[in-house]
């Protein structure tokens, strides 16, 4: 389960199996009936759980629906395929494949909508989608700089920040590419957009030396 599935109130223990359930079925739910016409009640009777369950655990359908997509984006995974580009390429074909998925597209498109009038929304979706991927960052920086494919980031606060705009680069480029343009983030597209991603990573040594 993902950790970042708010806690229950306080009472009985939680039900691992109950939040798979409810997350399978609220996945289910928007696939058949898309965002607008999901409610808590339907997602409770696919899951075989009563309604009361979902709200001990869940406010309601927004975080419900958070928590769905973040449990897909969690199968993400960065594979060692020799270099940085092609480690690069492997991951973004899969967060492309994950985003054309019905149920990723119509609940990541309604909640994000639903956050430009709900902070507390907002925050949810940093913490439990964007904080939580930015480990794939780390893992391919980390892989490279072993591979002397990167330089070494003595600056803590510039390597933070320099995670932070990787993943909004990619992580932007794929959303817009794929919910906003309805383009395919083919093969060909992620290899060029690979190689714009690395010209940028190559240039910034070089320019943060020269501003030094």
């Amino acid at each position: 389960m993902p950790s970042s599935t708010p806690a229950g109130r306080a009472g009985r223990p939680r039900s691992a199996a109950a939040d798979t359930a409810i997350l399978a079925a609220t996945r289910a739910a928007l696939v058949d009936l898309g965002w607008s016409k999901l409610t808590l009640g339907d997602v409770a009777t696919r899951a075989g759980v009563a309604k009361t369950t979902l709200y001990r655990r869940w406010a309601g359908k927004n975080e419900l629906v958070v928590d769905a997509v973040a449990e897909l984006f969690d199968e993400l995974r960065l594979p060692d395929r020799g270099s940085l580009a092609a480690d690069i390429e492997g991951v973004v074909l899969q967060f492309a494949a994950i985003l054309a998925r019905p149920e990723a597209k119509s609940g990541l498109m309604a909640v994000v909508a639903e956050s430009t009038r709900d902070d507390a929304l907002r925050e949810r979706i940093r913490t439990s989608i964007v904080e939580r991927q930015k480990r794939l960052v780390l893992e391919g920086r980390a892989r490279a700089q072993a591979r002397g494919e990167l330089p070494p980031e003595p600056d803590a606060a510039e390597a933070a920040r320099t995670v932070d705009l990787i993943f909004d680069v990619v992580a932007g480029a794929v959303v817009h590419r794929t919910l906003v343009s309805a383009e395919a983030a083919d093969g060909d597209w992620v290899r060029s957009f690979t190689q714009v991603l690395l010209w940028g990573l190559a240039s910034a040594p070089a320019e943060q030396g020269a501003r030094a």
